[in-house]
């Protein structure tokens, strides 16, 4: 059976270490060709990663045909665009997370790729890896007992940057938002993974510290769909950086990091368990072979991560910050004089 021949358009940050080695690593897949507008950093990261073929046009790595699929690596304002010119090849993408900028263009895709019967998935990894499929174990085998809440709280210092030099992650137009797209996205997709879709969703929203215009601050309650009641927070302009995740039932609670790389806590009326299962040397590996087993029909099993899924959390994140920015099933980015965000300021 051939290989997957993957192309990828973006080849930033995230394809160095975190997801680029792995379509060569993964079994039956293939990496061949990648594109970057800056055709100088494009020919250098395929020199790099010994990758046959390079482009500064986006379209001529869609249209190669040596290309079978696609990852799509590029910031989420793209996503959309690229998305629906992926599906004009006829071929299955991969879209990094969030999957766009916001619930309508993720549902534009899903439907588009849907109609012409073509597979999307989405970069949420860690619902491949390791120690949060151990979670996942945890809470399915009953060990915490009848579940009775679940808290999130994620804090950092403000990260400043010159007002003309600011990252696509705090651009409305290029993220969807502000770090709280970037980072929150994973958290809510992993709860969605654990206990199914998250519904009776509220939430609150502001910019505490003046760095941007998108928020900074978000705080959201929800229930799961076996009526388990849940908070969240974020603050991304705090003081001490925090990252902890619990989940608690009648007979233990069970904490971890979503961001580091710790060990897994059970405390039970036994004692104190851990879990101490290090990621892999490049995460996204465990999700694209399951993409890859998916694609060449190697297994029965499905990726658990598919555009569907991932419209699910971003219909969440649309509702959560919807008092911030307003209607956002259009164009927000483009209005930003209308955001009604000052009342939430």
């Amino acid at each position: 059976m051939k290989p997957i021949r993957w192309g990828i358009i973006g080849c930033g940050a995230v394809t160095e270490l975190k997801s680029g080695p792995a379509f060569q690593l993964a079994s039956g897949s293939a990496l061949v060709a990648v594109m970057r507008r800056d055709s100088a950093a494009a020919e250098n990261f395929a020199n790099r990663h010994r990758v046959e073929k390079w482009y500064d046009d986006a379209d001529k790595l869609i249209f190669d045909n040596d290309v079978d699929a696609i990852y799509i690596a590029t910031p989420p304002g793209d996503h959309h665009h690229y998305g629906l010119r992926v599906l004009d090849a006829g071929k299955p993408a991969y879209i990094e997370k969030p999957m766009a900028r916001n619930h309508t263009e993720c549902r534009e895709l899903v439907d588009a790729f849907a109609s012409r019967r073509l597979p999307l998935f989405v970069a949420y990894y860690r619902r491949c890896l390791p120690r949060f499929l151990k979670a996942k174990e945890l809470i399915d085998s009953g060990e915490l007992g009848h579940l009775t809440s679940i808290c999130y709280r994620y804090e950092q210092p403000p990260i400043k940057f010159a007002p003309q030099q600011l990252p696509w992650r705090v651009s409305s137009e290029k993220s969807g938002g502000g770090l709280f797209f970037d980072v929150g996205c994973h958290v809510l997709d992993l709860l969605d993974h654990w206990l199914g879709p998250l519904c009776q969703v509220s939430g609150l929203c502001g910019n505490r510290g003046g760095y941007y215009d998108v928020e900074d601050t978000v705080s959201v309650c929800f229930q799961t769909r076996s009526g388990v009641q849940g908070v969240a927070s974020w603050n991304f302009v705090g003081s001490t950086p925090t990252d902890c995740l619990e989940v608690s039932g009648t007979r233990g609670k069970m904490s971890l990091s979503v961001f580091a790389d710790e060990p897994l806590h059970i405390h039970t009326a036994g004692g104190l368990q851990s879990f101490s299962i290090p990621n892999p040397a490049h995460v996204q590996q465990p999700l694209i072979q399951a993409i890859v087993n998916e694609l060449r029909g190697a297994t029965e099993e499905t990726c658990p991560s598919s555009g569907v899924s991932a419209a699910r959390t971003a219909a969440v994140m649309d509702h959560v910050v919807n008092g911030y920015y307003g209607d956002r099933s259009s164009d927000f980015w483009n209005h930003s004089t209308t955001w009604p965000r000052g009342s939430y300021q």
